[in-house]
């Protein structure tokens, strides 16, 4: 059983409305988010599918995997692309404290800024589980925190390469926030549904951009 949703309902935006669900535009305009990065071979090869139809992105970065990859990190830097917080170690804010949440977040923002000349303020919660004391603390401290309209559904051993690739084409509208994951584990349905989608958005119009 699956328990969750391709497409955010209106009714969830609506009531958590304190996060960035998707962007009103009348242009046909996308935001393709990657999670869980940087890691060799999966990142490189998403950099390389956006190369391809000058595609730019947010990449939502685990601490730690910065830390063992920065050339990589460097790589998205210089394409660029935006950069997101993920935290350091993908915790689940549902079974962390707050106190122990933001310091694991704090520390992959230092980590963000050795690299970045820009000090980005964009986190996505891992699983999307975040609670409420997390939440005020991280807007107090500037960030925006960004969920997602369409989920890839990538993660998901159940889910088929083929679904994945149509979960994003049949549910993205203008300014859907889309959600893949550049990991080991999303690897075989991502460098499949990648290149389609980026392929047939392309042909009806859409252009990717990268959050700000």
């Amino acid at each position: 059983m699956r328990f969750y949703l391709i497409k955010t309902p209106r009714i969830i935006k609506k009531i958590f409305s304190r996060y960035t669900w998707c962007f009103s535009s009348n242009n046909p305009e996308v935001y393709l988010t990657f999670d869980d990065g940087p890691i060799p071979e999966v990142t490189e090869f998403v950099l390389e599918q956006l190369k391809k139809h000058n595609a730019k992105a947010t990449f939502f970065c685990i601490g730690d995997n910065i830390q063992k990859h920065p050339s990589i990190f460097k790589e998205i830097i210089g394409n660029g692309h935006s950069i997101g917080n993920h935290t350091f170690n993908h915790l689940n804010g549902w079974k962390t404290t707050s106190k122990d949440y933001i310091t694991n977040t704090l520390k992959t923002e230092e980590l963000i800024n050795k690299f970045h000349s820009k000090n980005t303020k964009l986190f996505r919660p891992p699983y999307g589980k975040i609670k409420h004391s997390q939440t005020s603390l991280l807007l107090k401290k500037g960030y925006k925190v960004i969920m997602w309209d369409v989920l890839s559904a990538d993660f998901d051993a159940r889910t088929t390469k083929e679904q994945c690739a149509q979960n994003v084409l049949k549910k993205t509208k203008n300014g859907s926030i889309i959600v893949f994951h550049d990991s080991i584990k999303a690897r075989e349905k991502l460098y499949y549904a990648l290149p389609i989608v980026l392929e047939k958005l392309s042909k009806k119009g859409y252009s990717f951009v990268a959050m700000q």
